[in-house]
């Protein structure tokens, strides 16, 4: 990674779950801006600016004996703290509908409409999983069709009450998911098998499995 990242900047996620001896790795390459790739004899320069992230409290984790300090000081030189998002409630519906857009492309589906109830809802709920627990959420809707008729206020999220929507069959949420990508693409099922990533032929086999129609919508023939 640092090779490749040589001369611009490489973002290290989670970094305070890198094991002890990777840290000692990665503290002298920050110390002596040079590595040895696999393979080689030579040690050759790297010029990398680090991004590092973590949803843990590294202070404490060089406290409890998880985390080097010397590597800590030296990646602690510009500190930015985003706090959870249960302290920045404000947040949730420019985020929910940033998802729902990136989301409803990835999957090929329309996006769902934000009520006032369920962004209420949705503001009230601690969220353990942070943003992460909120992206899948969306994404779950999205797949599921609908959002859960959930009571935030549980745990977590895979423990909310739910509608009978939300315990389905994994066969049942993949054909309601296909069926849903064929009707936003108006029937045409080459672009719903693309959109998918799947092959015309494997989409024809699934409708022929399930016994819905095969015929090509008009704007095909």
């Amino acid at each position: 990674l640092f090779y490749y990242a040589h001369g611009g900047t490489l973002f290290l996620d989670e970094i305070s779950e890198l094991p002890l001896p990777m840290q000692t790795r990665l503290l002298r390459v920050l110390e002596e801006r040079k590595l040895r790739p696999v393979g080689s004899e030579r040690e050759i320069p790297v010029d990398v600016r680090i991004i590092a992230a973590s949803n843990r409290d590294l202070a404490a984790e060089v406290a409890a004996g998880r985390f080097r300090q010397d590597l800590y000081f030296r990646l602690a030189v510009v500190d930015i703290r985003i706090p959870p998002l249960r302290e920045r409630v404000e947040d949730i519906p420019d985020l929910m509908r940033h998802f729902m857009e990136m989301l409803s492309l990835q999957l090929g589906v329309a996006p769902l409409p934000l009520s006032h109830g369920l962004v209420s809802g949705l503001a009230a709920y601690a969220w353990p999983g942070n943003v992460r627990e909120l992206r899948n959420f969306v994404e779950r809707s999205l797949i599921l069709g609908a959002f859960p008729a959930a009571s935030l206020s549980s745990a977590s999220t895979a423990s909310m009450s739910v509608d009978d929507d939300d315990c389905l069959p994994l066969e049942v949420v993949e054909r309601r998911h296909i069926l849903r990508v064929v009707e936003a693409c108006g029937g045409n099922k080459s672009e719903a098998a693309r959109r998918l990533g799947v092959s015309r032929k494997t989409l024809e086999r699934k409708f022929a499995d399930w016994g819905e129609d095969t015929r090509p919508a008009a704007a095909e023939v």
